[in-house]
């Protein structure tokens, strides 16, 4: 073994999400980083708590400096990694954990919810609604949160919550297409903002396949590569995947910290998907999901 390979440490990635276009983009910025730095990423491809157990057992064998959780599966993870890799550190990256003491590196949900509110009070938007997930986690419901406070300061309840059994696209689809069978054309809401671009993306066609003049702005959160393409030109909330990476790894590998960094905030990505139906006479050469 060479002296470079000798010195390399060993993290270990955990996630059970590779369905998910936001943790591919995330492992994908993990692995470059690690590379850069020399390190090997151990990917520890889990669905339960059993088999991460089971796995962190097996990675004993193996001198690992550190576990990353893209994704998590049980509450008790950082427990189960003192057990079997004693004294090895734990973080979080835009997962929603349930262990409270987690060190979770994430955007500021709250304070997300609330600007994509105000962008869609500003379109002229009357009936707000959301749709999250069955398994939405605190830091998830941060998003709403921030959405409908922002609303209520503009005097606007959230009118509806729809709710999907998991994150994905057919089934937020299939929530989406009830919520229009059942709500009377008066009584719909008129803009939706979405726990992530997957349900975003699935609430879009829904919206487009049901027809019947039914026009809603949607907003996604994640700024995956889809929401760019032009059939969906969806407006969504941005993370800096880098910067989530990048002080994640310092705190895991360095002990160095950084809580008011830039990696705290994202951005809004606007696209078509936001606007409101009086300006779809702007969009006349664009194919984007929005225009029915």
């Amino acid at each position: 073994m060479n002296n470079a390979a000798a010195q390399s440490r060993i993290i270990g990635v955990v996630s059970d999400e590779f369905s998910n276009p936001y943790t591919l983009q995330l492992l994908n910025e993990v692995t470059r980083q690690l590379n850069a730095r020399g390190d090997l990423t151990l990917l520890l491809n889990v669905t339960s708590r059993d088999q991460l157990q089971t796995t962190l057992q097996a990675s004993a064998q193996l001198p690992l400096a550190g576990v990353v959780f893209l994704t998590s599966v049980c509450a008790d993870e950082r427990q189960l990694v003192a057990a079997a890799l004693p004294g090895v550190p734990t973080i979080h990256i835009a997962s929603h954990t349930d262990d409270p003491q987690a060190d979770v590196i994430a955007v500021e949900g709250y304070a997300a919810g609330a600007e994509i509110a105000r962008l869609l009070l500003a379109q002229g938007h009357q009936r707000a609604g959301y749709m999250k997930s069955l398994h939405a986690s605190p830091t998830h419901l941060q998003r709403m949160d921030g959405y409908a406070s922002a609303l209520a300061t503009a005097e606007k309840p959230l009118e509806d919550v729809i709710t999907a059994a998991s994150y994905d696209r057919e089934v937020a689809y299939n929530a989406m297409m009830a919520y229009l069978k059942q709500a009377r054309a008066s009584d719909r809401i008129n803009a939706l903002f979405c726990e992530n671009d997957v349900l975003a993306l699935g609430a879009m066609q829904a919206i487009r396949d049901f027809g019947q003049g039914a026009h809603i702005a949607v907003v996604g959160f994640d700024d995956i590569s889809e929401a760019h393409a032009p059939t969906w030109h969806l407006t969504s909330w941005a993370q800096r995947s880098d910067l989530l990476v990048t002080e994640a790894l310092s705190r895991l590998l360095e002990g160095k910290a950084n809580p008011d960094g830039a990696w705290r905030h994202g951005e809004l990505q606007l696209r078509h998907s936001h606007l409101g139906k009086h300006v779809h006479g702007e969009m006349h050469k664009c194919g984007c999901a929005i225009r029915h």
